[in-house]
């Protein structure tokens, strides 16, 4: 399928501009007295697509033309907390608008979560007296996912009927693969692997590891949807990435090389001496390890390149990928089992040089694996991934000193099989990831979970649902280069992937029955109105209410105004609402809240 272009907008207008805009559009309507009904010309779905369409327009481009704050200028993480909830808090802004940091504990939900469901800020502020215990328990909680109970999770998994998720390697092979079943059939697991992933990413209490799920399939990125993939893409999901994700780097290389995933994606299982394929080795060299950062380029005398106090190369070139490929000749997929094998007989027996390490006396499927100890093991490595952790943790440009803290951890724990998991702790605990803020917006597969999960959504996958979302430029695991979706807020604040996010919001708020592929296709899936206490009547106390639900702190001045006249529809902002106009308005002055550029940010 084609992949999707981003381009950043070339639009930019100021903050209270924008504002004013979505201001007059929200409120564009007919004096209208308390208590009356709506104008039947105004409908339900014309609300928020004309209210919305303009305030949003407007929240667009005050995300792509907003930059970042350093962190010096975001708020004391020692903020009373208190002033962190309420509605009253002023928020601080520079000079393009942007929002100074929250507190940690908004951060850490936005970061390394899916964003909060309600309840989870609560529980979050009893795991300590202070920001910093508060952290460091959520920090120490979600590294060992095994302990947390979501049990919850599971039984809605187990409720869809998904009967490839737990099939073994050889399993998926016969049933998807071998039986030559029809196109649907032999894709079922990639097709399921993404129904899955939807639903933990919404429903699991283990959002650490559904965080880093999404960031190690895109650093391993294969195409799922592909003929051999995805037969077998729930052991590329299951066993090789979610299996490793918090352990050592070296065994997930290993579990990444010899998947058939990626041994069919990138080529080499049709690596051999008579016909050498670099395809593999290249993109094990700038992608998956040392990065483009660390590549010399085509060098005539290997001597050349600079070495470290240790005597290595500090970086590649391309005499190290040519002999990377040769050392990898041979790697194949058993074609009855799915599992890997060694082919002697196509492996290249003679000398090679990698990193300047002489393979003589190394036969077999020892260069390969040699050729990955070398990879995992060398500086350059540690830096491009703690670079890369940090970018989507922390910023698109993350501070280097927290880098440099993580790749140090990254090397010197080289061997250690939480390797990753002590990579993470120093980057969740640094003091850049606490007070950084607004230098990244969430992709689309972030802003739809968040979305879902804040609205407490009934939640069912459908091909309706994918058909909209998929709209928004990132399809799970349907991203076709080996680099994966991009990382950078210019590639996802551009006008159309704003459009689709905004018209994905009104297809969901809307009560556009998302789960309409059954016989339940009626009902609506997000219940706001349920979830309105009824203490709340005014506009500003219904905004006010929903913005401490959704985003965990009050929405700026600047982008709660518009939102609170469009609630009270010309009114006194102070004046009661009746009962019947709250159930009309509510849905979409909430669609709002998450269209507005508080809710974009993470």
């Amino acid at each position: 399928m084609p992949v999707p272009a981003h381009s950043p907008s070339s639009c930019s207008v100021p903050a209270d501009a924008a504002v004013e805009t979505a201001a007059a559009a929200a409120t564009a309507a007919p004096d209208a007295e308390p208590g009356q009904p709506l104008p039947a010309a105004i409908s339900r779905r014309n609300l928020l697509r004309n209210a919305g369409a303009a305030a949003l327009g407007a929240t667009a481009l005050t995300v792509a033309a907003g930059q970042p704050q350093a962190a010096a200028q975001s708020a004391s993480p020692s903020a009373p907390l208190a002033a962190m909830r309420s509605p009253q808090r002023p928020a601080a802004w520079g000079a393009a608008g942007v929002e100074a940091a929250p507190a940690p504990e908004i951060i850490a939900l936005n970061r390394m979560a899916f964003g909060p469901r309600p309840g989870d800020l609560d529980a979050l502020l009893a795991l300590g007296a202070s920001s910093e215990e508060r952290l460091a328990a959520y920090v120490e909680q979600q590294l060992q996912p095994a302990a947390i109970d979501d049990s919850g999770c599971d039984a809605l998994l187990a409720g869809l009927n998904l009967t490839t998720l737990t099939k073994s390697l050889t399993q998926l092979w016969q049933d998807h693969v071998l039986t030559k079943p029809a196109w649907a059939e032999r894709i079922l697991p990639a097709s399921e692997t993404r129904i899955a992933t939807f639903v933990r990413a919404v429903y699991s209490r283990r959002q650490l590891s559904e965080v880093l799920a999404d960031f190690w399939h895109n650093h391993f990125n294969v195409y799922a949807f592909d003929y051999w993939a995805g037969p077998v893409w729930v052991h590329y999901d299951r066993d090789v990435i979610r299996a490793n994700l918090l352990g050592n780097f070296r065994q997930m290389l290993s579990a990444v090389a010899t998947s058939p995933a990626m041994l069919y994606y990138l080529d080499n299982v049709s690596n051999d001496s008579a016909g050498p394929n670099e395809n593999f080795a290249r993109e094990l060299f700038e992608l998956h390890t040392l990065g483009a950062m660390n590549y010399f380029g085509v060098v005539t005398n290997p001597d050349s390149v600079p070495v470290d106090g240790e005597g290595r190369p500090i970086g590649y070139q391309d005499t190290d990928v040519y002999g990377a490929t040769r050392s990898f000749t041979g790697w194949r997929v058993d074609p009855d089992t799915g599992q890997f094998v060694f082919d002697s007989k196509a492996h290249d027996r003679y000398s090679k040089t990698v990193l300047g390490v002489r393979l003589d006396d190394f036969l077999g499927i020892d260069d390969g694996n040699t050729v990955l100890d070398l990879l995992a093991s060398h500086p350059g490595t540690g830096r491009h991934i703690a670079t890369k952790l940090c970018r989507r943790l922390i910023s698109d440009n993350p501070p280097q000193a927290v880098v440099d803290a993580a790749a140090a951890v990254f090397y010197e724990q080289r061997n250690a099989p939480d390797q990753l998991a002590q990579v993470l702790r120093a980057i969740l605990l640094s003091n850049e990831f606490r007070t950084t803020w607004a230098q990244k917006i969430k992709r689309p597969l972030e802003y739809t979970a968040s979305l879902l999960r804040a609205s407490n959504a009934d939640f069912v996958t459908s091909d309706s649902f994918f058909w909209i979302y998929e709209r928004l430029g990132q399809p799970l695991f349907q991203w076709q280069p080996p680099n994966g979706f991009p990382d950078l807020k210019e590639d996802w604040s551009s006008t159309m992937p704003m459009l689709q996010r905004w018209r994905l919001c009104n297809w969901l708020i809307d009560g556009w029955r998302y789960g309409g592929d059954g016989p339940d296709k009626d009902n609506l899936r997000i219940n706001l109105n349920a979830q309105m206490p009824p203490a709340y009547k005014t506009p500003e106390q219904i905004v006010d209410f929903w913005a401490n639900r959704i985003l965990g702190r009050a929405l700026p001045p600047a982008e709660r105004a518009p939102i609170v006249d469009f609630m009270a529809y010309g009114r006194n902002l102070g004046y009661e609402l009746p009962a019947k106009d709250i159930e009309e308005r509510l849905r979409f002055m909430v669609g709002l809240i998450f269209m507005a550029p508080s809710f974009q940010w993470r």
